[in-house]
């Protein structure tokens, strides 16, 4: 796990901007603390900070590889983790080539060589990676299929800059003559969405190669960006006296991709909170690591705690577990330099929690696995229910069903029926939008006035639903939020959060061949039964104790609705709204009447605040520069 940054120039002037590449790679050292290195030709100059997992020794990057008779021709920055790392080196060994490393980077290297833009499909991990063939005069990037880790870049007429951070292509805005306005689009999406979803970011010049795709760039052109991975969900049915073997074959890809995410010249622990995502991860490497340590957070207030349930769970496996609670006063004083690592603002409260069970975990060990995805490809939020609900209605003619919207537009607010009859008429692409909007329109003009109706939160959505014509409900439903909530939100704080305490973080769920297996499960056995995951649950039924099989998720829940509206919080979002300087961009009488009518008890505005509160820090930060992160240089042991 690494932090990489590189600049294509225009002009074969690559010397002149060695020292803004050797300036920037501080800002994201906490990425790589244990090693740092640059590289440069006349045209490209690379950056690297590397946090070593494997070939801890070796493996240096940038790393200059070539053929026979043409050394040296290829120079590359990798940063994630190839689990089948192994496998894909011995398959080059076969086609005659040798390698000088054991890690998992050199075969990458050589495998683009061999098999071109194609060696993605063969790449089993998360990884962002940028390779100069100095022959052809060619940059090739490339992100892995779900968009785990992550790709900025900028290109203006000095040349393409790529980094995993973006505030590093920041500190080098002046140099490359980089225009660092707002996105005012971008922020109304991220308003909208609590989150900027992809390509976006806050700022006009600096956009991010989306997940599943390549981009190729030559000195002075435009990126051509193509699309390799496109989930297709081609759901099958299976019949009745075939259901245990799809529950066999989850559990077999399970087992395979925990087996390999534990490969590490480090050690691995697991996050575990009170749900069955974490705990069969947890359980799938108790397996490999007799001596697997677990980690969780939670709070003092009853009911947002899953210390207790994750306690039970660890015991239950034999992991010795280790816990941090969190305090209001924490919370709040860690914000300013979580929105600092993030980049651009996520607006999801569990951002904090997990900053401090991750500082907790880098006390004990380097690499963490945890359940992000499982939702996602197992059908595992009860909005996937939907569907079974609203099913009556795609049997009513189209006039008919107008003609009810219509009654249902006339029906006061809180009826019993109308939000059964609005959503029952309204077709999937207005009514499912993802897991994250917490604002309407008359509210997003509220607090923010510069808003346009014509952005919204369909110009994100539609593109996306346009690729899944065919799918199942559920399937449409699951594939709309692989391209949004999850690398918007979950897959960002995944990767800033933990990355922020030099910690790395895998997800064995978010895997090629378990997803192989996932994509053709039926509707039917995912929201069986009256629950989520079903699939997933019977797979796991030997492997997951039985008090976690059947139990709601709930992550890291935090009492945001409660700290608002107490002591805890209040006085705090008053300060942050009253002393920003976002005022061109938002509307402060708005959210502090927001605000005081939370306080009152009138109106659950909670999720609201928490937006528009995280990005008046962001804006303190990256804008005004009024707010100073306070960002300390931690110094870790180079193995645990």
């Amino acid at each position: 796990m690494c932090g990489l940054l590189g600049m294509l120039c225009a002009h074969d002037d690559a010397q002149r901007f060695v020292p803004a590449i050797e300036q920037a790679l501080p800002c994201m050292r906490h990425r790589g603390p244990d090693d740092s290195g640059t590289w440069h030709d006349e045209t490209a100059v690379f950056g690297f900070n590397r946090l070593s997992i494997i070939d801890i020794a070796h493996s240096h990057q940038p790393l200059s590889w070539g053929p026979e008779g043409q050394a040296d021709r290829y120079v590359m920055t990798f940063n994630g983790e190839i689990y089948n790392y192994v496998e894909l080196r011995e398959e080059l060994e076969e086609l005659g080539y040798q390698f000088t490393t054991t890690g998992d980077g050199e075969p990458i290297i050589v495998g683009y060589h061999h098999f071109g833009a194609a060696i993605v499909e063969k790449l089993r991990g998360m990884f962002a990676v940028a390779i100069w063939d100095t022959r052809e005069r060619r940059l090739f990037m490339a992100r892995d299929r779900f968009g785990i880790k992550p790709l900025f870049y900028a290109t203006t007429p000095d040349g393409t800059v790529f980094a995993s951070e973006k505030k590093s292509i920041l500190s080098m805005a002046e140099t490359i003559g980089l225009d660092k306005e707002i996105d005012v689009r971008a922020l109304e999406h991220y308003i909208d969405l609590q989150y900027v979803p992809e390509p976006e970011t806050l700022h006009c010049g600096i956009r991010r190669l989306e997940s599943g795709c390549t981009a190729t760039v030559r000195p002075g052109g435009q990126l051509e960006i193509t699309r390799y991975f496109e989930p297709k969900f081609e759901t099958v049915p299976v019949p009745v006296d075939e259901q245990q073997d799809l529950y066999d074959r989850i559990a077999a890809a399970m087992e395979d991709s925990v087996a390999k995410h534990m490969r590490a010249d480090v050690t691995v622990g697991s996050f575990l909170s009170g749900g069955i995502d974490s705990t069969a991860i947890a359980a799938l490497a108790k397996r490999h690591n007799p001596n697997l340590l677990t980690f969780t957070t939670g709070f003092e207030r009853e009911g947002y705690s899953e210390i207790d349930v994750a306690a039970e769970s660890a015991a239950a496996i034999g992991a010795e577990h280790i816990v941090k609670v969190v305090s209001p006063e924490e919370y709040a004083d860690a914000i300013p330099k979580i929105m600092w690592y993030l980049d651009d603002p996520v607006a999801d409260p569990s951002l904090v929690p997990l900053y401090f069970v991750a500082a907790e975990a880098r006390k004990h060990v380097k690499v963490v696995l945890s359940g992000e995805g499982a939702d996602e490809l197992f059908g595992g939020y009860t909005i996937y229910r939907e569907p079974l609900s609203l099913a009556p209605f795609e049997k009513i003619p189209s006039p008919l069903k107008k003609g009810l919207r219509r009654i249902g537009a006339l029906l006061p607010d809180g009826v019993k029926g109308k939000s059964l009859i609005d959503r029952g008429t309204m077709p999937m692409e207005e009514r499912y939008y993802g897991n994250a909007r917490s604002f309407n329109f008359e509210q997003l003009k509220r607090v923010m006035p510069a808003a346009r109706p014509e952005w919204n939160h369909t110009d994100v959505t539609a593109p996306i639903y346009a690729r899944s014509q065919e799918m199942d409900p559920v399937a449409r439903m699951q594939h709309l939020d692989l391209f949004t909530w999850l690398r918007g939100d979950i897959l960002v704080k995944a990767d800033k959060i933990t990355m922020a305490n030099s910690l790395e973080l895998r997800v064995p769920f978010l895997d090629k061949e378990v997803f192989a297996v996932a994509e053709h499960i039926p509707y039917n056995e995912k929201i069986a039964h009256g629950t989520t995951k079903y699939a997933l649950r019977k797979a796991m039924e030997q492997i997951v104790p039985a008090h976690v099989l059947h139990r709601k998720k709930l992550g890291f829940p935090v009492p945001m609705k409660h700290w608002l509206k107490g002591d805890e919080l209040h006085g705090w979002a008053q300060d942050v709204i009253r002393d920003s300087q976002a005022d061109d961009l938002i509307d402060k009488k708005a959210c502090l009447e927001m605000l005081a009518e939370h306080r009152r008890g009138e109106t659950d505005h909670s999720r609201r605040l928490w937006t528009v509160l995280t990005f008046m820090v962001w804006h303190g930060i990256f804008v005004e520069q009024r707010i100073d992160p306070r960002i300390e240089q931690r110094d870790y042991p180079v193995e645990l």
